[in-house]
């Protein structure tokens, strides 16, 4: 094989309005653990991905062509069955916008519930079925 060969998302940036909700609910409702670098810079890391938090309007040296907040799509998968996901969410008073529901993974057949982060983001938070759950 020629070429690049990607093997992992390291990390993606969601630019927001207010950083702290975002942290409040990437850590309380998402379980996502907080860290600090480079300053005054701030992550969320869960699993051995990252999601880079970034205050609209930014002034990191590069970003996205238009950043805006509101404008992701994300889909997490959790090893919590979709059932405790459901009951967490409501007992963090999320509202789930759609779902449960049949989707299509990178893996395979995932069931999705659809949520709302703090700026609109759209976010799916899925488990896998059978084998493709490793």
């Amino acid at each position: 094989m020629t070429g690049i060969v990607i093997d992992r998302l390291d990390h993606l940036v969601l630019t927001v309005r207010d950083v702290d909700a975002t942290l409040r609910f990437y850590e309380h409702v998402l379980g996502m653990r907080r860290e600090s670098f480079a300053g005054d810079r701030v992550a969320l890391h869960f699993g051995r991905q990252k999601i880079n938090v970034h205050p609209y309007p930014s002034d990191v040296e590069i970003v996205a062509k238009d950043p805006r907040p509101g404008t992701a799509d994300l889909c997490f998968i959790a090893r919590t069955p979709l059932e405790a996901v459901i009951v967490h969410l409501e007992a963090c008073g999320v509202e789930i916008e759609m779902g449960p529901m049949a989707r299509s993974g990178a893996q395979g057949p995932i069931d999705s519930v659809y949520v709302r982060d703090p700026d609109g983001n759209l976010i799916e938070v899925s488990t896998y079925r059978g084998a493709a759950a490793s």
